[in-house]
């Protein structure tokens, strides 16, 4: 099964730092599937599989892409190669998966590219537990055997080859969320949910409605978008870009609702919209369901410990802190999120991406977990006059400093538009009392001191972008350091904004 064009396989931009994602079908088509099915087998289910085990065995998912009933089939061809069986559960979650994987016991592959658009697919992989499977975990190693496999051919047929079967796990999925956080004594809520065309088209009626036979719990929900469909007719579901969210802000004012959510393609991200219309920061998210985990961590007798990505506000840790938790700083990224969780025994962990990890959960991260936890809040929160506390009301308390949000600039020459900033805040004399940290990129913290701001800027890893993060305690503040950062970055060269992005 040599490579088509008769040149050494390349996979370097299809498998990335974190996942697979690629147009279909060139470069990720069948062949390709397959091929990194059976890598998948020989690295992650083969030197992972019980002595006990009657058969080595992986959980596959897709979401509502066209692509994917191919894919997942040449995936699991793969696996059977090296002699491991599939369970396939058809439709689902990205955290269905990962549910699936660690209610199984099973290393596991879902087929899905997120929040990219209709002609993309892709795959993250899991070890049993829903442990991730990234660059330095695993996912290296795979893509160099599957180029070699693309290469070479395939190995020859294990002496039992493995075999395919379905298992439905839709209801328990939603069972397994449902025992995590008890809404069945909030109050009344008008809940609009904006599915995108995507997965949470089929999860949003099993866990918050009946369709998976639970009983109903008091939520009138106002469908948007509920209907699966992977060319995405209406928006697509990437709510971090500000014009996906209009039509869910409109209805949420239209509908009178109490709350707006929000999911992406996959379903393991959620935005919260408050009863304006307006959204709720991640941070905000972060802290909010935080203090609820670090509460329960705390009436248990235990000390909570709670990750966060640098760019997460300010807010997460002194709020956190201050409710006794221990707060860790972690790179940008669910490979690494996860491993600190896992290495901490962390309760919670949450991104300014929109992704949230539970401890509870797998130590992954699931967007309709965080949506309940907020609804729980919404639900059970009373005024001392016994009035429900609005979510705008609620919200204030978790977003006191002003953010810029991510902005990404395309520079001639990322090195020296970098240094120009090193040199102007980092080593100019004078500079101030500054912490600097490179982490990831580069963050410069004046928050010790009056005026307290921060800035974080990244490189891509695969595009001529810096991403910039800036906080500070009031408006003006953030907008001088945006400014001034922003001017250095671009001084000089064609540089010009784009559109930020999750990572």
């Amino acid at each position: 099964m040599a490579s088509a064009s008769g040149r050494p396989a390349d996979l370097t931009g299809l498998i990335k730092a974190y996942d697979v994602r690629g147009v279909v079908p060139d470069p990720f088509g069948p062949q390709v599937a397959r091929a990194i099915g059976a890598a998948f087998a020989e690295v992650v289910v083969l030197p992972g599989a019980s002595a006990e085990a009657r058969r080595p065995s992986a959980v596959l998912g897709r979401d509502m892409r066209p692509s994917g009933p191919d894919l997942v089939a040449a995936f699991a061809e793969g696996l059977a190669l090296r002699g491991v069986d599939s369970v396939e559960i058809g439709l689902c979650s990205t955290d269905g998966l990962y549910h699936a994987s660690g209610a199984l016991e099973l290393p596991g592959a879902m087929f899905t590219a997120s929040h990219n658009p209709a002609q993309y697919n892709g795959i993250k992989l899991c070890r049993s537990g829903a442990r991730p499977v990234g660059q330095d975990s695993g996912l290296e190693t795979i893509r160099m055997l599957a180029e070699r496999y693309l290469d070479e051919g395939l190995p020859a047929p294990a002496a039992e080859p493995g075999e395919r079967g379905e298992r439905e796990m839709l209801g328990e999925y939603a069972a397994f969320l449902r025992s995590l956080v008890d809404l069945s004594g909030v109050r009344r809520m008008r809940v609009v949910i904006d599915a995108g065309n995507g997965m949470a088209g089929l999860t949003a009626p099993a866990v918050l409605q009946t369709a998976a036979g639970l009983e109903s719990l008091p939520l009138d929900v106002v469908p948007l978008y509920f209907e699966l469909d992977g060319t995405f007719p209406n928006h697509e579901a990437n709510p971090l870009e500000p014009e996906n969210l209009r039509d869910l802000q409109a209805a949420v004012v239209a509908h009178g609702a109490d709350v707006g959510i929000a999911f992406d393609g996959d379903a393991d991200r959620c935005f919260i919209i408050d009863e304006r219309g307006e959204p709720v920061s991640p941070s905000a998210i972060t802290a909010l369901v935080g203090l609820r985990e670090v509460a329960r961590e705390r009436a248990a007798g235990r000390t909570p410990t709670v990750i966060h990505n640098l760019i997460t506000s300010q807010v997460v840790p002194d709020l956190l802190q201050a409710a006794g938790a221990l707060t860790v700083r972690t790179r940008v990224g669910h490979s690494f999120i996860k491993a600190e969780m896992a290495a901490r025994d962390a309760v919670f962990g949450g991104e300014h991406s929109a992704h949230y990890y539970f401890r509870d959960f797998f130590f992954a991260d699931t967007g309709m977990l965080a949506a309940m936890h907020v609804l729980a809040a919404m639900g059970e929160g009373r005024t001392p006059d016994g009035e429900p506390i609005p979510l705008s009301v609620l919200a204030d308390a978790y977003e006191p400093y002003a953010a810029s949000g991510e902005i990404n600039s395309t520079v001639d020459d990322v090195v020296a538009a970098r240094q120009r900033v090193v040199d102007a805040y980092v080593t100019q004399e004078g500079a101030g009392p500054v912490r600097v940290d490179e982490l990831d990129g580069l963050t410069v913290s004046h928050w010790d001191a009056p005026p307290r701001w921060w800035f974080n800027l990244r490189a891509s890893n695969t595009e001529p972008l810096l991403r910039l993060n800036v906080e500070a305690a009031d408006l003006d503040i953030m907008e001088k350091v945006r400014d001034d950062v922003l001017g250095l970055v671009r001084q000089g060269s064609a540089a010009h904004a784009t559109p930020g992005g999750a990572r």
